[in-house]
């Protein structure tokens, strides 16, 4: 009795085998954008997918959940089993755009595995072309004499943009105000009407507009496509080299670990696309393939430093 009752539950196990250790994806895989369609992160990762074509015949299904700066895509991606199948498009403004909505750190960004690094796209301060304050050194000592009342522009207040003004307000000694609008571009055209001194943002920013030039860009050495655009470390500000918006996948935290080895393998394969690299360095962004490992290390990095301008500028307490 006992023999023919292990032979039953060895057969029943058989028959679920397939099913229990199907190999990953055996279904669609949504990717969930917090922009909308044409938005940085959106044509990131259609790209992204499109390459992966070549190594993978997974299905994609790219989806755009717009609102709060991230936050509705991220509760959408949490509110999924933690299957695998949905995955979290992320940019560095997620982590400050939870720090400063106070919302559960635990809840909304250890809630996620952080799987996936694509690219690291420097940051960098740019002026009109045809202002006078169209260098480092000229914006400093109009900075300094105007004693906090130079103007800066960017998008939103407390985002990746707003952070690095802060540090680099913090690192050479000066002050400024920051003045937020809805959009990169709407920024960029308040600027060249006199309506700020300077732009944060990333070397893409400029391409294809006229009027614009890069005055300090935070990275070890000068960007390739942008030989003139000097580093901070030779305008004399130490500790801005690594400075950088990234963007990469996070699927729900207990998702199986072999979904997230797929992954991470997926993206080494298409990091080193020419295709890839060619689409990404055309804009003087430097093309990573970190795993989990490194990319939640960088997360980490990202809170830590984020809290502390935050607080030392008031945003929060």
């Amino acid at each position: 009795m006992k023999r023919i009752t292990a032979v039953v539950c060895l057969v029943f196990l058989m028959a679920l085998a397939p099913a229990a250790f199907a190999a990953y994806p055996e279904k669609p895989v949504r990717v969930v954008n917090y922009v909308g369609p044409g938005g940085l992160m959106d044509v990131t990762s259609r790209k992204f997918v499109s390459i992966a074509a070549k190594y993978t015949d997974a299905t994609f299904v790219v989806e755009n959940k717009e609102g709060a700066g991230g936050l509705v895509g991220m509760q959408a991606v949490l509110e999924q089993p933690a299957d695998g199948y949905t995955v979290f498009a992320a940019t560095t403004s997620n982590i400050a755009k939870v720090l400063t909505s106070k919302k559960d750190v635990d809840e909304f960004i250890w809630g996620f595995e952080w799987i996936a690094m694509l690219m690291r796209d420097p940051e960098c301060l740019i002026a009109a072309k045809d202002s006078p304050l169209n260098t480092w050194e000229a914006v400093r000592k109009d900075a300094m004499e105007k004693n906090g009342a130079q103007l800066w522009t960017g998008p939103a207040a407390g985002g990746n943009d707003h952070l690095m003004a802060m540090k680099v307000w913090d690192k050479s000694g000066m002050s400024a105000k920051w003045i937020p609008y809805s959009t990169g571009p709407e920024a960029m055209m308040a600027l060249l009407s006199g309506q700020g001194v300077v732009y944060v943002g990333n070397p893409a920013d400029i391409g294809g507009r006229e009027g614009f030039s890069i005055i300090a860009v935070a990275r070890k050495e000068r960007l390739e496509k942008f030989p003139d655009a000097p580093t901070f470390v030779e305008l004399g500000v130490e500790g801005l080299e690594e400075e950088a918006m990234w963007r990469g996948f996070a699927m729900k935290k207990g998702s199986p670990e072999e979904a997230m080895v797929w992954w991470e393998e997926l993206l080494k394969k298409v990091a080193a696309d020419p295709e890839w690299k060619e689409f990404l360095e055309k804009d003087g962004i430097d093309v990573v393939d970190y795993g989990r490992e490194k990319f939640n290390a960088q997360v980490r990095k990202d809170i830590d430093s984020f809290t502390l301008y935050l607080k030392k500028y008031g945003l929060i307490k």
